[in-house]
């Protein structure tokens, strides 16, 4: 089936059906995640991190705190 056909029949579902169409291509999606390459770059990145991180350069942050000063930055 083609994008435009599919695009079609999915303008013919309900709200509910629509929801439930989203949730099975995001678990599709999500099973075959263990199958996609990751970018050199980003490899390159996150070894740099987490090298920074084990010498002690790098500064960490408890996600509660940085949520709450963002939600206080921008109320």
């Amino acid at each position: 089936m083609k994008s435009k056909e599919i695009i079609k029949e999915i303008g013919n579902l309900g709200l509910s059906e629509k929801l439930l169409l989203v949730e099975d291509i995001w678990d599709s999606i999500a099973a075959g995640n263990s199958k996609l390459p990751m970018p050199e770059w980003r490899k390159v990145e996150l070894e740099k991190r987490y090298s920074a991180y084990k010498n002690g350069e790098l500064q960490l942050h408890d996600w509660e705190d940085v949520h709450n000063e963002l939600r206080n930055k921008y109320k």
